[in-house]
């Protein structure tokens, strides 16, 4: 009985994973130097795959299910030992399980500014971040091409190479996009897509599948940024002038308020400059005044702008006010009558313009003629 309880020991009855990490994607069942029980049980649980391998060649795969290994379920395998007619004796094989989940919220970024022509900028840089989620979607492939004949395999592994090819692929689909720079913080879903779009064969070649790629972040250098602030601040500002001169009278009631003593000096100085800075707003305002108004008095009354007429299909004028009231007095000058002055487009009819429509209100109605 002791012998046979040895022989039993050394042969397995029953091939499962019972995976209680986060990271694991492949895991090597511990043979050792058992051999597989012919009948034996294999479990596979959902969101896994078995693969068997025969001296370094892959064999059989398997999703969730559970099997009794036999000639009829392991073909390959049984192909490979050479195994016509079927197998009565325990065999070798080593057997990994591989994690079909989806891992997800794994953190890419941009190491380096990323170059691109943007229609409003230019050239311009920009940086960006996010997460992404990948799973394996053919075991045979990934055994191959990452994992290898490794006992246990982490996702840890795999991170690094995953995150910069994810990375150094943004870079290109970002300038294919072609969306504009100041747009991009509306369209992260519609890049995100593109990008997973483009990415995709990259991961297959590994057996792994882009599930979904998420753009958290694009932003633009810090100097650029200010600028955009700056010329924000100018459009909340609204009337430059009146802003300035808002900021000229705050100064001047502080340096007027400043305290005494030491200070004296600080506030001649605020003083001065609010004044300059008044002089300086204010010269604009002081242009086209007359001696009157440099000598104290009030400056001229502001005259009426002239006009040309069109009489008789030729140009006259140019006529002020006082000259339209006679043109009109003595019909020369009618509503259907064309005028122009600086200013406007092309000639129009006197009656359509605002500025004349008193002068046709005030002047008589022609005399009647003699019938």
């Amino acid at each position: 009985m002791g012998i046979l309880n040895g022989i039993r020991h050394q042969l397995i009855d029953i091939i499962e994973w019972l995976d209680d990490s986060r990271d694991t994607m492949v895991w090597r069942f511990p043979r050792y130097e058992n051999e597989i029980k012919n009948g034996a049980k294999l479990i596979v649980r959902e969101s896994q795959a078995a693969v068997f391998i025969n001296e370094g060649q892959l064999a059989d795969v398997f999703t969730p299910g559970t099997y009794t290994l036999t000639t009829q379920n392991l073909p390959i395998l049984s192909t490979l030992k050479g195994w016509k007619y079927g197998f009565n004796s325990p065999f070798k094989a080593e057997v990994y399980f591989l994690s079909m989940r989806i891992f997800t919220d794994r953190k890419w970024g941009t190491k380096n500014p990323v170059m691109m022509r943007d229609t409003d900028f230019g050239m311009v840089r920009l940086r960006a971040f996010g997460n992404y989620s990948i799973k394996v979607n053919d075991p045979g492939t990934f055994i191959r091409q990452i994992a290898g004949t490794e006992s246990r395999f982490t996702l840890e592994e795999l991170d690094d190479q995953l995150r910069d090819l994810v990375t150094s692929r943004f870079a290109d689909a970002l300038g294919a996009s072609k969306i504009p720079a100041l747009d991009l913080a509306g369209n992260y879903d519609q890049l995100g897509q593109y990008v997973t779009t483009r990415i995709q064969p990259d991961f297959e070649t590994f057996g792994t599948q882009l599930v979904k790629l998420v753009v958290e972040n694009i932003s633009l250098p810090p100097e650029v940024e200010a600028a955009m602030d700056k010329r924000t601040s100018m459009g909340v500002i609204g009337n430059l002038n009146a802003y300035t001169q808002f900021q000229t009278a705050n100064a001047i009631t502080e340096a007027a308020s400043n305290p005494g003593g030491a200070g004296l000096a600080g506030a001649g100085a605020s003083l001065a400059m609010g004044v300059g800075m008044a002089n300086a707003v204010g010269q604009g305002m002081q242009q086209g005044l007359g001696a009157a108004a440099a000598a104290g008095g009030p400056p001229p009354l502001p005259k009426s702008q002239a006009f040309y007429v069109e009489i008789n299909g030729a140009q006259a004028g140019p006529f002020e006010n006082a000259d339209l009231s006679e043109k009109i007095a003595a019909g020369h000058l009618t509503r259907n009558s064309l005028v122009w002055k600086q200013g406007m487009a092309q000639w129009t009819p006197a009656g359509t313009v605002a500025e004349l429509a008193n002068l046709f209100n005030s002047a008589p109605p022609p005399l009647p003629k003699n019938g």
